[in-house]
């Protein structure tokens, strides 16, 4: 039955119900895919043939069962973002991991398991807690106090999934995603548009939103802030780069921080005002600095602007099965979404990027 599968590729695709039946040229009616989508009924092999071109998926996909449900899903979104938006993302999301998950099933790893902080979820009972989750999560991760080069693939090698995708109006979102029988598996998710230092911030803000328990007294987004202003930039380390207090700090002061920590000069200065560096005075005026210089406006571009963050443990993944014979050219072509040529010419090193 291809309810499940027809409709999820329909919802990732952004198409209404009519959409998709004026993308296969009216071949039959929205309401005969509705009742596709409910399993109320079969299409014919040419209808088939034509959905499964037009949502671009494989016909196989559409012919097996789903088992993945998306829970615990915590968007960090506009309040106007609507539930259309909302339901094409999580499908994005539920393909991306069925793909992943795939790959590493057929390379024996054990990639439903991740490396979970001791004693997370950590209890937020006030803002300040926050900073102790992020010290723990260093601690257990061994990270010290230097900056982190890439974050991506930290979290990767900790067994989290990591998507960047077009999220349009959503920063990101974090959610769990289970399989009968097993453990849930962990993913964040990142818009593909934004700058790289925007990128991890939202990331280290997903991560906080996945090992904190926060109270219902507290803001659970401001706590989030916190908990990734505290993982990206440790108190020890910023008070050796900037001091304990300081009255006045120079533009390129905060762009070589930026470089040094990988975020932006509005996130440093909001963690040294956390930290009691800058004062309410000094705050304000840098806002209005950087309001001016147009950094607090789309497309929030500050000089030094990072690329976009590009997770690749998946790519590589589907690379490794295709070489070892665990899939085949066109499986592996399926996974990562592009056409057999392309695959071939990302294998044969002509094209890296």
């Amino acid at each position: 039955m291809i309810g499940k599968r027809l409709k999820l590729s329909r919802t990732a695709a952004g198409l209404s119900l009519r959409g998709l039946q004026q993308k296969i040229g009216s071949l039959v009616t929205a309401q005969a895919i509705g009742k596709y989508e409910r399993n109320e009924s079969t299409p014919g092999s040419s209808v088939l043939l034509a959905l499964a071109e037009a949502l671009a998926v494989p016909v196989d996909y559409l012919l097996s069962d789903g088992e993945l449900v998306l829970e615990g899903v915590d968007f960090r979104k506009p309040a106007l973002t609507r539930r259309k938006e909302e339901a094409r993302v999580q499908a994005l999301v539920l393909g991306f991991l069925e793909r992943y998950l795939t790959v590493e099933s057929v390379l024996g790893l054990p990639g439903e398991r991740w490396d979970r902080p001791r004693d997370a979820p950590f209890p937020v009972r006030s803002i300040a807690d926050a900073d102790h989750a992020a010290r723990a999560v260093r601690s257990h991760w061994g990270l010290g106090l230097d900056p982190i080069p890439d974050f991506v693939e930290l979290l990767e090698e900790r067994g989290i999934k990591v998507l960047a995708a077009d999220l349009r109006r959503i920063g990101g979102l974090t959610a769990r995603v289970r399989r009968p029988g097993k453990d849930p598996v962990p993913v964040i998710v990142v818009n593909e548009s934004e700058w790289g230092e925007r990128q991890r911030f939202t990331l280290a803000h997903e991560l906080g939103h996945l090992v904190m328990h926060v109270a219902p007294a507290i803001d659970a987004e401001r706590a989030a802030h916190r908990f990734a202003g505290a993982l990206l930039m440790p108190a020890e380390s910023l008070w050796a780069a900037v001091g304990r207090n300081r009255s006045s700090v120079s533009r390129g002061e905060l762009l070589e921080l930026k470089k040094l920590y990988g975020v932006s000069v509005q996130a440093i200065a909001y963690r040294c005002r956390d930290l009691g560096i800058f004062g309410d005075r000094l705050f304000r005026t840098l806002f209005r600095q950087f309001s001016k210089a147009g950094w607090r406006t789309a497309p929030y571009r500050e000089p030094f602007a990072l690329p976009p963050v590009r997770p690749r443990r998946f790519e590589r993944l589907c690379y490794r099965a295709l070489a070892e014979g665990a899939v085949s050219e066109s499986k592996a072509a399926e996974l990562l979404g592009v056409p057999v040529h392309d695959l071939k010419v990302r294998m044969s090193g002509r094209a890296l990027n």
